[in-house]
C-alpha cells in the first residue's frame, strides 16, 4: 500500500512525560557480596563449587557461543549479566554481547551446554530464581522451558569448564551466587512521583512533567507507580533531562496509553507520548496506542537529541514509533511491535538487543526511513531479534524518502522475513536507490541474494552503534 504522509508541525506548547534511564553503571572494582537478584541489576554468576564466573569465552558476540566458567576478572563485561524481567520471569543478558543465556533448541537433555543467543520472547531464554535452602544467599537458576538448573558441569573447579543445565538439586554446583557489580534500578525510597490511586505526588504523568522547572539543568527522575495511565504526554523543549521510570516488576506493569490518531485532529499525529526536551530517558514501562488498525496512530513521537530508552515496550499498529529528523536516540533491551512502517522517520535511531515484532498476519514493512541525503546514518537494528505472526510475509523496510538509510546488523531474522525480496518500494521511492543494507544476520529469515545488499567487513567498521550515535559531541550511551 502506497501513501504520502502529511506530518503536522508538533506544537511545543503541549507537555509530555518522560522517565529516566536506570542503566547499570558498571564498576571497575571487584564484585560485591552475593545479593538477591532483581530486575535491572548487573551481576557476576558464580557456582558454589568453583568460585569462578560464568562467562562468554573470548568476549564473543556470535550467537551460539557456548558458556564456560573462568576466574572472575574485575570489569570483564563478558562475565557480567543483566537481569531483565520478561513475562513474569527473567532473562540473563550479557553486558558485552547483548545476548541472552539460552538452552539450545529448548533441549530437555540433562548436561546440555548453555549458549548465548539473540534475545527473544521464548521460554528457553527465561529463568526463575529459587533461593537455596542449603546455602544462604545463593540461588537455583531454573529454566522455564526445561525445569532444569544452571550448573557447573561435574562441579569442576577448572577454567573453561562448560556451564550446562542439569536436573535440579540443591547442591553446590547448582547454587549460584549473584554478585552485584553495577547499580540496579530499584524502587526509590519514599513516595512515587505519579500514582493513579492518589498515593503519589501527582495522579497523572503530565502533571509531573508540568511541575519540572522550565529550563531545568539537572536530571529529574519521575517515578511512576505500576498501573495504567490513559493520557497523552508531551515533554516540551524547555524541560530537558527528564527521566520516566516505571516502578512495576516489569515494563508491562506500568502502561501509558491513549487511542488518538493522525486523522482525528489530535496534536503530534495522535501520539501517546511526544518528546522534545533533550537528554530524555525512559525505563521499565510501556507506551501504547490502542486505537486500532488502518490509520497512523503513534505510541511514541521523538524529536529528542540524546534520548535513551531501556527496557521499554512500544505497542501499536501503523506507525508505532516516529523518529523525527532532529532525533538521536538509543533503544536497548526493548520491544517494538506494529503492522506497517512501525519504525519510521528521518532521525538517527539504534536498537540494540531489542525485539521487533510484525503482528499482522499478512505481514508488512517494518521500517519506513526518510533519512536526509546529506546524513550518513539513519536506522540501525543491531544484535536484535525480528519475528512476526506469520512466515515469509514481513519486509525489512521501504523508503519513505529516496535516501532512506537502514541497516540490519548481526541480528536474528526469523522465518517471518520474505527472504527472496525483503525490501520494497514506497510511492515513487524505490528500494534499490535507497541505502538499505544487511550484515552478518542469522536465522531462517537471513540470506544473501541480489535483492539483499550486504556490507563488506571493511565497511562494517564505519557502521557501528557508536558511529551512528556519536554526532559532533561524541555521545556514547552504550
Amino acid at each position: 500500500m502506497t501513501r504520502t504522509r502529511a506530518i503536522r508541525p508538533l506544537p511545543a506548547a503541549l507537555a509530555l512525560v518522560v522517565v529516566a534511564s536506570a542503566t547499570a553503571l558498571l564498576l571497575p572494582a571487584t564484585s560485591q557480596a552475593a545479593v538477591a537478584p532483581v530486575a535491572g541489576g548487573v551481576y557476576t554468576l558464580v557456582p558454589g563449587v568453583s568460585g569462578k564466573c560464568v562467562e562468554v569465552p573470548g568476549s564473543s558476540t556470535a550467537s551460539g557461543t557456548k558458556l564456560t566458567q573462568a576466574a572472575c576478572a574485575a570489569g570483564a563485561t563478558r562475565q557480567q549479566w543483566r537481569v531483565v524481567a520478561n513475562s513474569g520471569k527473567f532473562q540473563l543478558v550479557n553486558i558485552n554481547s547483548g545476548m541472552c543465556v539460552d538452552v539450545p533448541g529448548a533441549s530437555t537433555t540433562s548436561g546440555t551446554q548453555l549458549q548465548q543467543w539473540g534475545c527473544a520472547a521464548q521460554t528457553n531464554q527465561l529463568w526463575t530464581f529459587t533461593a537455596s535452602s542449603a546455602a544462604s544467599g545463593k540461588y537455583l537458576v531454573v529454566s522455564a522451558a526445561t525445569a532444569q538448573c544452571v550448573s557447573d558441569k561435574d562441579g569442576s573447579t577448572a577454567g573453561n569448564n562448560p556451564i550446562v543445565q542439569e536436573s535440579c538439586a540443591d547442591i553446590a554446583r547448582m547454587q549460584i551466587a549473584f554478585n552485584l557489580v553495577g547499580t540496579a534500578p530499584s524502587t526509590p525510597p519514599g513516595t512515587p512521583t505519579v500514582a493513579t490511586d492518589g498515593t503519589g505526588q501527582y495522579t497523572s504523568v503530565q502533571a509531573a512533567i508540568n511541575a519540572v522547572p522550565s529550563g531545568n539543568t539537572s536530571r529529574r527522575v519521575i517515578t511512576i507507580k505500576a498501573g495504567t495511565y490513559r493520557e497523552t504526554v508531551v515533554i516540551p523543549t524547555d524541560r530537558p533531562y527528564v527521566t520516566l521510570q516505571g516502578l512495576g516488576s516489569s515494563a508491562g506493569a506500568t502502561v501509558i496509553v491513549n487511542n488518538h490518531n493522525a486523522a482525528d485532529g489530535s496534536a503530534n499525529n495522535g501520539s501517546t507520548i511526544t518528546v522534545f526536551g533533550h537528554d530524555f530517558a525512559a525505563t521499565n514501562l510501556t507506551v501504547s496506542n490502542d486505537y486500532g488498525i488502518g490509520v497512523q496512530a503513534l505510541a511514541l513521537n521523538l524529536n529528542v537529541d540524546r534520548g535513551r530508552f531501556d527496557n521499554i515496550r512500544l505497542l501499536g499498529n501503523q506507525d508505532t514509533l516516529l523518529v523525527n529528523n532532529s532525533a538521536r536516540v538509543y533503544f536497548v533491551n526493548s520491544y517494538v511491535e506494529g503492522t506497517v512502517d512501525f519504525i519510521y522517520g528521518g532521525g538517527i535511531a539504534v536498537f540494540n538487543a531489542c525485539q521487533i515484532y510484525e503482528k499482522r498476519t499478512t505481514g508488512g514493512p517494518i521500517t519506513a526511513a526518510s533519512t536526509p541525503a546529506d546524513r550518513l546514518y539513519g536506522i540501525l537494528i543491531y544484535k536484535s531479534t525480528v519475528s512476526g505472526a506469520t512466515a515469509n510475509t514481513t519486509q525489512l523496510g521501504r523508503p519513505w524518502r529516496q535516501d532512506a538509510q537502514v541497516l540490519y546488523r548481526e541480528s536474528t531474522l526469523t522465518n517471518t522475513i520474505k527472504t527472496a525480496q525483503p525490501w520494497t518500494d514506497m510511492s515513487t521511492s524505490t528500494w534499490q536507490n535507497a541505502r538499505f543494507l544487511e550484515y552478518r544476520n542469522t536465522g531462517a529469515g537471513a540470506g544473501v541474494n541480489s535483492n539483499r545488499p550486504q556490507l563488506s567487513d571493511a565497511q562494517a567498521a564505519n557502521y557501528t552503534p557508536q558511529k551512528y550515535l556519536a554526532g559532533s559531541d561524541g555521545w556514547n550511551p552504550i
